[in-house]
């Protein structure tokens, strides 16, 4: 297990929360020290490489392995033909979240089906990763084709409605919202699409596995090791505990390392048959391969207004992909159904089955694009107006939830835009497009809002306070680059009353106390909450041990009556107290221990329980969510269609920050990956055969240091009173929102609507 000794940071007492503290793990990354899962040694290791189909959807009628087994090093090469059995994917289980865990609903190598282009059909163990590979492309394979479908554009209009599930709803309306569509004196109606995208981690997937008997030990970069722990165990049809899963440093994911892939699968396996440590690394073509992205989209936006701005009508209509073998709804309409006090709401999700490896999450999936759709159809509605973007905005900014009335956990969006405004100087933007120029260049300034909903998600937590006043916080949370063990560490000195380098915090491991995932931007409440829990049962047992002492100043004290500060207990009316030390000292004790949640059998099912009842009971009083508001400038060549994005300013609404520095950097990182889904981001599928076209950071093109412009973000810092600590969620809401505010500016600058991504030289000239 990664445990972080925190680094002495101050030397006084205080409120650590919110102060823009260095990561813990920054040096361990900065000097190479830290592990990542291709990096832990193992005797006698041995090395895996995939062989992907080439086709879409077919049986295998033959494979020849004897050039690959016959080069120099080759252990064995493992396919359907002779791969142990596994058991397949567990279906969904909402009592149990780890089911939602398999990529896809394949039965790698012991099956002769195949289901995608690029689903691996064997897998070759070798002595080295040279002759890993080397053979991976000696392996010949025949096959019976099978009629497939591929082309999402040609498949659309076979969409079905999407099934609403206990975590997310396909459709909403409220009235009439065609009919008073038709009737608005002012309307648009607009499609909008936007193409496949495919995730592009510094650190591509990687797995190390190695058995000892029916106990596994893996090394695995992943967003959520419970979840890889319990797929494992199942697959192999081994006991839970036996398996451990470690992850302490994941070089980023956005998504694509929550659910588990072939490559750990089969790795696993491999570790099996050859019964020697394998280690799997995913080349980036591997990666696009087997590892799904985010789906493509048609999206409908329709929405009726009356001459002074009041939207009458809202309608907007989606068509996603899921793989025949997988895949998973994206929620395209969540923000339309919170965003706009429309009087007539209708939002639909529909979805078309293709023989394409199956979507998974990739950063605030869902809201990503359809904020693309909405916003940019606001921005056409106020020109049509010839009323001001954001003044429109504000006009239809609703007190409640437009479709049911529900109350608002927390929303300050009015706030966001205003101050964005100020800080950005909308008011110097000449409202006629093509009137600002700077030079030669076309220059166009565009805004959209953000949106992202709030998650907690169950989190079991110990805390140990020992008599020297030191602190250890265990929890299998996951850290990608967001510094979890930081704020973990921030929230436990502030709740206990000890400085910030007294606290160490062990993560990323799945023998801890099962964590949350780290997705849908709810690991840091999710721990919070269980964290600041369990400090509380840990000062109730400390203040009992005080209470013992005739001597004590807290005796006859309630919790609620006395403060947690400089490493002791004091009475908040006199200030008078103890140290943790003295206390403890006292009641010859070495360390006081308390936990929030189980790990046992029935403790994981109460656990799931409470959870599901929590979030059902809060969805029915709340809309809980992260908003925003994306202030963009671009320049525009006249004569090439050259894009540059030149200044940018998010205001953002996501209540309490923990770390001021790693927050902004997260909120910059969201920004960064929406100007790439803007401007250059698109997976190329042949539509004849469905293999990606792309599969290399040479023509999948993502956004470098030059495309990128100063990036100003700022929070408001007002607490959401129904979250722990008042802390929303940030590390999606900064996408969404991106690529709508670049169009937007874009259309401003040029007078040019593009409303299908990304935003490319041929759509301008």
């Amino acid at each position: 297990m990664t445990q972080v000794e925190n680094r002495p940071l101050t030397t006084t007492f205080g409120p650590v929360v919110g102060r823009p503290i260095d990561r813990v793990d920054g040096t361990a990354k900065t000097t190479g020290a830290a592990h990542f899962a291709a990096e832990y040694p193992h005797a006698d290791l041995a090395h895996a490489a995939l062989v992907f189909a080439t086709v879409s959807r077919a049986r295998i009628t033959g494979i020849d392995t004897a050039a690959a087994s016959a080069v120099e090093g080759v252990l064995s090469v493992i396919t359907h033909l002779n791969a142990p059995p596994m058991k397949p994917p567990r279906p969904v289980n909402y009592m149990n979240l780890s089911t939602l865990a398999s990529g896809t609903s394949v039965n790698y190598l012991n099956t002769d089906e195949v289901h995608w282009n690029g689903q691996p059909v064997a897998v070759v163990v070798a002595e080295t990763l040279d002759a890993a590979h080397e053979a991976a492309r000696l392996v010949s394979v025949s096959y019976e084709e099978l009629p497939a479908a591929v082309d999402f554009a040609a498949e659309e209009g076979n969409a079905t409605p999407e099934k609403s599930t206990p975590m997310s709803s396909g459709s909403a309306k409220k009235g009439d919202a065609e009919a008073a569509l038709a009737a608005a004196p002012v309307s648009v109606d607009l499609r909008f699409t936007t193409p496949g995208h495919n995730h592009n981690a510094l650190e591509p997937h990687a797995t190390t596995a190695a058995w000892d008997g029916d106990r596994l030990v893996v090394h695995e970069g992943t967003q959520n090791v419970a979840w890889v722990r319990d797929q494992l165990a199942w697959r192999f049809d081994v006991p839970a505990a036996g398996v451990r899963v470690i992850s302490p440093y994941v070089g980023g994911a956005f998504g694509g390392k929550t659910t588990i892939w072939a490559g750990t699968v089969l790795t696993v396996l491999a570790a099996r048959v050859t019964g020697r440590p394998v280690r799997m690394m995913l080349t980036r073509e591997g990666v696009y391969r087997t590892v799904g992205g985010r789906t493509p989209s048609t999206q409908r936006v329709a929405i009726g207004a009356d001459t002074d701005g009041s939207m009458t009508a809202l309608i907007h209509t989606s068509v996603t992909q899921v793989g025949r073998a997988g895949g998973g709804p994206e929620q395209v309409t969540s923000q339309s159904r919170h965003l706009y006090d429309a009087k007539n709401i209708l939002v639909q999700q529909r979805q078309v089955t293709l023989d394409t490896l199956p979507n998974t999450f990739m950063r605030a999936p869902g809201e990503s694009i359809g904020t693309f759709a909405l916003e940019a159809a606001v921005d056409e509605l106020a020109y049509e107006l010839g009323i001001d973007p954001i003044e429109l905005r504000m006009r239809n900014e609703p007190e409640r939830n437009p479709i049911d009335g529900k109350r608002f956990a927390h929303r300050a969006l009015r706030e966001a835009y205003a101050r964005g405004a100020e800080l950005f100087g909308w008011s110097a933007r000449t409202p006629q497009p093509g009137s600002m120029r700077d030079g030669r260049w076309l220059v166009g300034m565009g805004v959209a809002s953000a949106y992202h909903p709030a998650w907690q998600l169950p989190a079991n937590v110990t805390v140990r306070l020992s008599a020297d006043g030191s602190v250890l916080v265990r929890c299998g949370f996951h850290e990608m680059g967001m510094g979890g063990a930081t704020a973990q560490a921030q929230i436990a000195a502030d709740a206990l009353g000890v400085p910030f380098e007294a606290v160490t915090v062990e993560y990323g491991d799945s023998a801890l106390p099962t964590g949350p995932g780290a997705g849908g931007s709810g690991q840091t409440a999710s721990v919070a909450a269980s964290l600041l829990e369990a400090c509380d049962k840990l000062k109730r047992s400390v203040l009992a041990l005080a209470a013992r002492s005739a001597e004590s100043p807290l005796r006859g004290q309630r919790l609620s009556d006395v403060r947690a500060r400089d490493a002791g207990l004091y009475r908040a009316d006199d200030a008078r107290g103890e140290s943790y030390a003295a206390i403890l000292g006292r009641a010859a004790q070495v360390s006081v221990d308390a936990a929030v949640g189980s790990d046992t059998r029935l403790g994981s099912i109460v656990g799931q329980a409470k959870f599901l009842t929590k979030f059902l009971l809060e969805n029915r009083r709340f809309t809980k969510a992260a908003a925003g508001a994306q202030f963009c400038e671009v320049r525009v060549d006249p004569d090439t269609g050259e894009v540059r994005v030149s200044r940018w300013l998010g205001v953002f609404d996501v209540g309490t920050v923990i770390n001021a520095k790693t927050a902004s950097s997260q909120l910059r990182g969201g920004i960064v990956m929406g100007i790439g889904m803007a401007l250059q981001e698109a997976s190329l599928v042949d539509r004849r055969t469905g293999r990606i076209m792309n599969a290399n950071l040479a023509e999948y093109h993502v956004p470098v240091h030059a495309d990128i412009p100063p990036i100003d973000v700022f929070y408001l810092g007002d607490p959401d009173p129904t979250m722990p600590l008042g802390l929303i969620g940030i590390g999606e809401v900064s996408i969404t929102g991106v690529a709508a505010a670049i169009a937007n500016a874009v259309h401003h600058a040029t007078g040019k609507r593009v409303r299908d991504l990304p935003i490319t030289l041929d759509k301008l000239l």
